[in-house]
């Protein structure tokens, strides 16, 4: 496909996002704690690494729908209260922004709204009014009069992101660009957006669920993959303090085919319910997993006839993260072969029996990252057995909580019906 080559204005605008400076060695420079700004909403700022930056730049990106004008429209009303702050919608009119606000019965009097996309107009009220936060809603809709392509090409996105982005640097202002997202997930446009920006944030989650997780794949100023959860409400997004009750089924009695994982989020610990069924096949056996790696489950389940002895060749195979959460540590591999094998004998497991653990190709199972912090979470939640690697298991008792460790999957089976 022939495209129009666009004149190279702005070309050398990337070169002073960051600023420039005279040569220095690193002894002479004193770094300088940057202070934050909270936003109010506890698990926003726990994913921000504390609040926003100043000069921070924030990319946020998820499905339609899925509640970033909504969540984003909470943090600015509740930081309007402290600080000058600006709202640019390119999406949406001013009057469907306060119908917004009025639904979630929001006090944002003191919140400025700009209905614009014209980026050099942007640039003129940014440098008029020097408000301390900002929000684009959203990059591809803004577009620069220098350019001659359409709003959304990746001409204008990249050149529009990179000026808001030198102008959050020079003022000092925290800056928040909404992105769409491709069919796949991925942010749409280029992807040097992702480069340019400090911190990149996903929305996840189905719409038709009310839970929501935000999750940090970068951030220059906390940790990465921290995971904020939220609560959909008629208020807006509310966030959850005890997240692990979320991905927890309330069984009445045991059932096969579940076992609780303890896996890691950034800092946090989270408690989710691993379930799997096995049933025989009719035709070409079918993997299919949610929440999980898909071809991981190719390798356990070899591993699984190899080591273990347990045959699922003839079998249908499913396996699913309960809650919607997606679980991309290896750390998971223990609890979903407990899962499988528990479906395929009918058997359940002893109902307050955590497990996590990586499992090697050769039959081991190596530890996992953060494990004192893992088996303290479960405990604290009430469960009194945990299935570990040996390499993670405690010095010292965890009160209440009975530590398994094994170090091959048949140990791991074997030490399983002990309990029974």
């Amino acid at each position: 496909m022939e495209t129009v080559a666009e004149p190279a204005a702005g070309a050398h605008r990337f070169a002073s996002l960051a600023g420039t400076a005279t040569v220095q060695t690193l002894a002479e420079i004193r770094p300088r704690a940057e202070p934050r700004l909270p936003t109010g909403l506890e698990e926003f700022d726990r994913v921000l690494g504390g609040g926003l930056v100043p000069g921070g730049v924030v990319l946020i990106g998820g499905d339609p729908g899925i509640g970033k004008s909504t969540l984003l429209l909470q943090a600015l009303a509740r930081l309007s209260e402290h600080v000058s702050t600006l709202y640019i919608t390119g999406e949406e009119s001013g009057e469907q922004v306060a119908l917004r606000a009025q639904r979630l019965q929001l006090d944002a009097g003191g919140l400025q709204l700009l209905a614009e996309i014209n980026l050099e107009k942007i640039s003129a009220v940014l440098a008029g009014t020097r408000p301390r936060v900002v929000v684009v809603d959203s990059i591809q809709t803004v577009y620069s009069e220098q350019l001659t392509s359409a709003p959304g090409s990746v001409a204008q996105v990249r050149e529009c992101a990179a000026q808001l982005t030198r102008a959050a640097k020079q003022s000092g202002h925290s800056l928040i660009l909404v992105g769409h997202v491709t069919k796949e997930g991925t942010l749409a446009g280029p992807r040097v957006l992702e480069h340019i920006v400090d911190t990149v944030l996903y929305f996840e989650g189905e719409t038709s669920s009310s839970f929501r997780l935000v999750r940090a794949f970068k951030n220059r100023y906390g940790a990465v993959n921290e995971l904020g959860v939220f609560a959909m409400t008629e208020r807006g997004l509310r966030g959850v303090s005890n997240p692990s009750a979320l991905f927890l089924s309330q069984h009445g009695q045991p059932v096969a085919g579940s076992c609780v994982l303890v896996t890691q989020e950034g800092t946090r610990p989270l408690l989710v319910e691993v379930q799997a069924l096995v049933d025989s096949a009719h035709g070409n056996p079918r993997r299919l997993t949610v929440g999980l790696d898909a071809a991981r489950l190719a390798m356990l389940l070899a591993v699984l006839h190899r080591h273990a002895g347990v045959v699922c060749a003839d079998q249908d195979v499913f396996v699913n993260a309960v809650g919607g959460v997606k679980i991309g540590e290896p750390a998971a591999d223990l609890a979903v072969l407990l899962a499988i094998v528990s479906s395929l004998r009918n058997r359940p497991l002893p109902q307050k029996l955590v497990a996590f653990g990586e499992v090697g190709l050769a039959g081991e199972i190596r530890p996992a990252p953060r494990g004192q912090e893992r088996l303290r979470e479960a405990a604290k939640l009430g469960f009194t057995h945990a299935l570990i690697p040996k390499a993670n298991a405690p010095k010292q008792a965890i009160d209440g909580l009975t530590v398994l460790p094994v170090e091959r999957v048949d140990e791991a089976f074997e030490r399983l019906r002990e309990l029974d």
